[in-house]
Parts: C-alpha cells; sequence; structure tokens
C-alpha cells in the first residue's frame, strides 16, 4: 500500500520510531457494536486507558479514501457518528479506499493494516469465528484467516459466544494460530467467562506474553497470537438470561433475513436491548479490561526489544 494512502498520527509514528509500546484499536466496534452516544464516550476511555499503561494507542479507520493510524477526538467522534461508515475486512480495504470512502476497520482489516507499519499488539472485544450455521451456509469470518497469516498479537475476550465456539477453536488450531490463557485455562466466551472449552497454554504476566512473542518472531511463526482474556465471574452476563436473549436473537435474525456480516451488529443490538442496557456495561469493561492488558504487554514487549 502506497504510504499516500496512509495517514500516521504523529503521537504513533513518533512511538513507532522510539521502539515504545503501541496498540492497534479497531474501529468497528465505535461505528456498528455500540450504541450511540456511548460508542464514542466508550471510544476516549479505551485510548485513556491505554496511555495510562505507558502505551500509545492507534485506532485505525478508513476515512474519505485515507487510511488513518491514529485518530485525534474529531476523527473518533466522525467514526461515532457518521451514517456513511461502513464495515471493512481486508477484501474491501483497496475497494474502499479507490472510491475514497469511509469505513471502520474490523480485527481482520485492523490486524493486516497495524502490521503494515510495525504494530505488534492489538486490543478488541471479542474475535469472529465461525458461525452455528456454518455447515449450512459457510459463514466463517474473515478474522480467523487473517490471523492465520498475520504476526499480530490479540487481546481479546475470547470469540463472541453468539459463534459456534467449539469450531472456531478448531479452525485456529488448524490456520496455526497461538491460544493463550490469561490467568485461565477456560476459554471465554465475551459476556461469560467461560465458554465452555478449555486452553492448553496459560500465562498470568506481560512480560511471558511478550516473551512468547520473541521467541514467536525468532522462529518465524508468521500467524497471530490470541491472549484470551475473560471478565471476572462475578461481573459476566448472567448465564441465564444470556442464553435465553440469545435464542431469541438467533430466531428474530432468521425471521428477519439477517445474513453474513449483518448478523453480528445485529445480534449485539438485540442484547443491548433486551438485557436492558445490561450487555453494554459487560461489554465496555470487557473493551476496557483488554485495553489495559494490551498496553501492558505493549509496553513490555518494546522493553525486552530494547534490551
Amino acid at each position: 500500500m502506497s504510504q499516500q494512502l496512509i495517514n500516521i498520527a504523529p503521537e504513533v509514528a513518533q512511538a513507532l520510531a522510539d521502539n515504545r509500546g503501541v496498540v492497534a484499536l479497531e474501529s468497528t466496534i465505535i461505528s456498528h457494536g455500540l450504541p450511540r452516544p456511548e460508542n464514542l464516550r466508550v471510544a476516549i476511555e479505551v485510548e485513556a486507558q491505554i496511555r495510562a499503561q505507558g502505551a500509545v494507542p492507534a485506532t485505525i479507520a478508513i476515512l474519505d479514501g485515507t487510511v488513518h493510524i491514529g485518530l485525534t477526538e474529531v476523527l473518533l467522534d466522525q467514526v461515532a457518528n457518521r451514517n456513511d461508515i461502513v464495515k471493512v475486512s481486508v477484501r474491501d480495504v483497496a475497494t474502499v479506499i479507490a472510491n475514497r470512502g469511509s469505513g471502520a476497520t474490523t480485527v481482520a482489516a485492523t490486524s493486516h493494516i497495524a502490521q503494515l507499519v510495525g504494530i505488534d499488539v492489538f486490543a478488541t472485544g471479542g474475535l469472529g469465528g465461525v458461525h452455528r450455521d456454518a455447515r449450512r451456509t459457510w459463514d466463517e469470518s474473515a478474522d480467523l484467516t487473517t490471523l492465520g497469516q498475520t504476526p499480530i498479537t490479540v487481546v481479546c475476550a475470547g470469540v463472541k459466544s453468539i459463534l459456534d465456539v467449539g469450531a472456531t477453536l478448531e479452525r485456529l488450531e488448524t490456520l496455526n494460530v497461538g491460544v493463550l490463557g490469561y490467568n485461565t485455562t477456560r476459554f471465554p466466551g465475551f459476556y461469560l467467562s467461560d465458554s465452555g472449552f478449555g486452553i492448553s497454554w496459560s500465562v498470568s504476566d506481560p512480560g511471558e506474553v511478550a516473551a512468547i512473542m520473541g521467541a514467536r518472531r525468532s522462529m518465524q511463526i508468521p500467524s497471530g497470537l490470541i491472549v484470551a482474556y475473560p471478565i471476572p465471574e462475578s461481573d459476566q452476563l448472567d448465564p441465564d438470561l444470556h442464553d435465553q436473549v440469545l435464542q431469541d436473537g438467533m430466531q428474530l435474525a432468521t425471521s428477519r433475513g439477517v445474513t453474513g456480516k449483518d448478523v453480528t451488529p445485529f445480534l449485539l443490538d438485540h442484547f443491548h436491548r433486551s438485557t436492558h442496557g445490561a450487555s453494554l456495561v459487560v461489554n465496555t469493561q470487557i473493551i476496557l479490561r483488554n485495553a489495559e492488558l494490551a498496553a501492558q504487554i505493549a509496553v513490555a514487549f518494546a522493553a525486552a526489544a530494547n534490551r
């Protein structure tokens, strides 16, 4: 990609030049994942959380044909409130740029763009994955295949619980994507602390993650590394409420003909409405916690590289 198509914020550019910790952030969670006006408030809080840990936030979005890596509050406001912001995965990036369009980057697109400029750590809420009806629809998020060929570390609360978690974990294994549990041996289920599936490897310190990142780089492993960080059980969404809302939401999506990439934002909005905002509280806490840990990992990785 031509550098003329990319605008790196001065704060981010300086941090990369100085080999300081930088954390990439997706923008789809702002435009499509959270309701207005909470989306802008949370986006600003997440960036502040990263700075509080000594790292630099780099929210990524495409605005009027330019890829922005690091957003001012004015640009964050545009992502949060403009009605022409489309959801952009890797396959869409070039088309949106060429048409001078505007888009919010998914996990896949954010990972790809972050690696283009040398950002090694990325914080998000939950990954995309294999959809529950994938045996019939072949619906699988591009997040998985992108992480299979992009050496970036992603801190997340597992995959969104609306997906087929078991099938997603199988695909991650096939794609050689590393999975670490942070202070857990159970794979989290986004709104839930435990998806019902185990994790083979667990770490308990940002320095451990940084050491694994360094070893992966030395061994030239070209795939991503997931750090699965569950929300505390005391703060998770009530499991019974979660299961009922999910079942109702899936049925509603089917009856309304919602398919493909529209399913996830539809179900997230359904959760917000049906839980009377409880899911938003959990979602916000997840994002802030993941941003904090990602910043600590980025700082630790940069410190190790500078020794």
